[in-house]
């Protein structure tokens, strides 16, 4: 019987259950969509963690149902899933609440209240607008002010994977490198931050009590081993043995074979990332960690760019409806309709220019989007065009800020999520960023990461860079086109670069004058 490895990825907007072989070939998989949330008031995202667990339960029974061969095959469990959602649950793992996914936009009051010194210090380095944020983001404060009898009543506050471990082995159990999002933890050090030290900063800003917290596992450790009621829930094996794996995104980054500063990883995803692999610890973007890799004792610096390709989500609900319905007619996918619109459009869209920020950030605190150069001869194709260049210039700005404190020249580029299924896209981006890009054998690549650490984890592979070697395979190339390069180079330099600087006063009195973004 081949020995074969189950990934569970479970997403914003679905879970899928994917056997992988030990050569990363993907056998069989089931894809379980659901609604990303629910809005109870404007601005909330609420999701039950029930639908995950219900999810992964539907999708373990359907790939036993129709995949029997290699089900059986399973030696064991990896389980990444997407960050900064915590879920607050009771002794018996039951959720509390539902939990807050990582867009909603709800604010708490600040809780950190420094001493005159302290106080001095932050107003000096020049951290005091950054800490106000970080710690009005951190959704343990607002349940905390606005829920008090929930957290008294929380046993712990888990991510969606720690919560997912307890349900399939019923250990209080994660992995270091899925702790991603407003929580007391160290990034530096790797492990839950000390609230006795003065300038652990993760503790004041998020005062979560120590006992509240999941035990830490490195990657590649054991959780624990399916329970028998999982067994009879899911349909896996009792004693099946679950692997500490990671987040989506650095699960994505090891599943594109991104082990060093010279390989960088670009996520076409939801949330538009760009990551590479240090054994330094490094902050592109001053005061924004860089994230315990799955790879351990390694850091994975990265610049995303918030809901980046959802931007492509919004453009089909907002001027594609004709596109979407063609593609229905022809039985093709949405995204291969929309890609016939990038070939009626050159490369610069005749001069339209999109800087895609959905949300303020800690390097650009007033930011809101801008399209810019319009003009009669500007269609829908020229819209769509600009939307995706502008994502890329705004990747490309992440590069450069990674490599500036890396000191390493990235040399090339792996692509991965849903929207790097499309040729013309990564074309754009090859001739963008000006180096070769590469795209995986599957597009499963979060999954894919899942699954090298499991099957090093049980043991399969003696070592990860052996499960690396054998699993990570590359389909396609996409070579920088000349022509193009030198003028989005232009385009580039000496339009987008200058964009956010020039219209920032103006954000700052969009702001003032409307009270949005907060």
């Amino acid at each position: 019987m081949e020995k074969t490895i189950l990934s569970i990825d479970c997403g914003t907007q679905s879970l899928r259950a994917i056997i992988f072989s030990m050569k990363g070939e993907v056998l069989a998989i089931q894809k379980i969509p659901f609604e990303p949330y629910t809005s109870p008031r404007t601005g909330w995202a609420e999701q039950d963690p029930e639908i995950y667990w219900q999810t992964l339960k539907v999708a373990c029974n359907k790939l036993k149902e129709e995949n029997a061969d290699c089900f059986s095959g399973i030696v064991g469990v990896g389980v990444t899933a997407l960050r900064d959602s915590m879920v607050n649950v009771n002794k018996n793992g039951e959720a509390l609440r539902p939990l807050m996914v990582w867009l909603d936009q709800r604010k708490a009051k600040p809780v950190f209240k420094p001493g005159l010194g302290l106080k001095l210090l932050i107003k000096f380095i020049g951290l005091e607008d950054t800490l106000t944020k970080a710690q009005r983001e951190g959704k343990c404060n607002w349940i905390r002010q606005n829920q008090p009898e929930i957290w008294e009543n929380t046993y712990k506050y888990l991510q969606v994977s720690g919560f997912l471990h307890y349900r399939l082995t019923g250990e209080f159990k994660d992995s270091v490198a899925s702790q991603i999002g407003h929580i007391p933890f160290d990034y530096k050090k790797q492990k839950w931050g000390n609230p006795k030290n003065l300038l652990a900063f993760s503790t004041k800003l998020y005062p979560v009590e120590k006992e509240k917290l999941p035990e830490l596992l490195q990657p590649g450790k054991i959780i624990g081993s399916i329970t028998k009621k999982a067994s009879e829930e899911t349909g896996l094996p009792e004693n099946l043995p679950v692997i500490a794996c990671g987040s989506d995104k650095g699960c994505e980054t090891l599943g594109m074979g991104v082990t060093s500063s010279k390989l960088g990883s670009l996520s076409f995803g939801t949330t538009a990332t760009i990551q590479t692999t240090s054994e330094r610890y490094i902050e592109p973007i001053k005061f924004m960690p860089a994230y315990p890799a799955t790879i351990p004792g390694l850091f994975n610096p990265e610049v995303e760019i918030f809901r980046g390709f959802w931007m492509i989500t919004w453009f089909k609900n907002e001027f594609a409806q004709k596109e979407v319905e063609q593609a229905k007619k022809k039985g093709i996918s949405e995204e291969e309709a929309l890609n016939d619109l990038l070939s009626q459009s050159p490369p610069g869209s005749m001069g339209l220019v999109v800087q895609p920020y959905w949300s303020p950030g800690l390097s650009e605190p007033a930011a809101k989007g801008a399209m810019i150069g319009f003009g009669d001869v500007h269609k829908k194709p020229h819209v769509y065009r600009a939307v995706i260049e502008g994502l890329a210039f705004a990747l490309k700005e992440g590069k450069e800020k990674i490599e500036s404190v890396s000191r390493q020249k990235i040399e090339k580029l792996a692509v991965s999520g849903g929207a790097s299924q499309s040729n013309e896209i990564c074309q754009i981006a090859a001739d963008i960023f000006d180096l070769p890009i590469v795209r995986g054998r599957t597009s499963e690549t979060s999954g894919l990461g899942a699954a090298i650490i499991t099957a090093w984890g049980t043991g399969i592979y003696i070592s990860l860079e052996e499960a690396i070697k054998n699993m990570v395979k590359y389909k396609d190339e996409f070579q920088p086109n000349t022509i193009h390069v030198e003028f989005y180079r232009k385009l580039y330099k000496k339009v987008y670069k200058k964009m956010y600087r020039k219209l920032e006063p103006l954000y700052s009195e969009i702001r003032e004058i409307t009270g949005y973004p907060e």
